[in-house]
């Protein structure tokens, strides 16, 4: 399969670009800046030269988003899978009285709006039918059963993220194309700490298996863990 992962370069985004190519997937890899911080990428596509593209990609910006799909399209390349990956976490632990709205926005910008893009800009060169995914990278922080009145931009984005993926699911059902908002899990990576309990690897496996279609999905859930099992809205 021909697989866009956006923010490739780093923690999930880095381990899901591995284990696809290790199973034999082409991965455009999506990154901001195409030089700074990509070594390890840089180092995977020298390892699998005919499986990794470098894609600039900036989710934020919308005329990047653009170009980057153009560029696809000058290639010839067309997608199975689109992941979206690319997030933030800023104003972490901050009340309501101490938060910079500014950055309120820009997390929405980043894990809303940059999602949303991406697929305005790359669905037209995903194959449609039953073997097409669209995987939005979410959190159990946007759960509303689970709100624990913090996080505040991030978890507003990622519940509104949710819902994006549920049109979205509803917008492809007779493409036939699958869509999931889905939680890694707390996992090691600048986001999620040191102390996390699960690793970035244990958590593309079980990604991979869901855009594979080897991963059995529970009744008609759109928001659910990297095993397949549905999440509470």
């Amino acid at each position: 399969m021909n697989i866009l992962i956006t923010g490739a370069n780093r923690g999930l985004g880095l381990a899901l670009t591995t284990e696809a190519v290790k199973r034999g997937h082409t991965v455009i890899a999506g990154v901001r800046n195409l030089v700074k911080g990509t070594d390890q990428l840089h180092h995977l596509r020298s390892l699998f030269p005919h499986q990794v593209m470098l894609l600039s990609l900036d989710v934020a910006e919308e005329a990047t988003c653009q170009e980057a799909s153009e560029t696809l399209a000058s290639e010839n390349v067309t997608l199975d899978v689109i992941i979206n990956n690319a997030a933030i976490l800023n104003e972490r632990s901050k009340t309501i009285e101490e938060l910079d709205i500014d950055k309120v926005e820009k997390s929405f910008n980043i894990n809303l709006f940059g999602p949303m893009r991406v697929v305005k800009y790359f669905l037209p060169y995903l194959n449609k039918g039953p073997d097409a995914s669209i995987i939005n990278i979410s959190s159990e922080a946007g759960s509303f059963q689970n709100a624990y009145g913090g996080d505040f931009p991030y978890a507003l984005s990622k519940s509104a993220l949710n819902m994006f993926s549920q049109q979205l699911k509803k917008y492809l059902a007779d493409a036939q194309v699958s869509v999931f908002a889905v939680h890694p899990g707390w996992i090691k990576t600048d986001m999620g700490g040191e102390k996390a309990p699960g690793t970035p690897e244990e958590s593309a496996i079980g990604i991979l298996d869901i855009a594979e279609k080897k991963q059995k999905i529970t009744g008609n859930a759109t928001f659910i863990n990297s095993k397949g099992d549905p999440m509470p809205l």
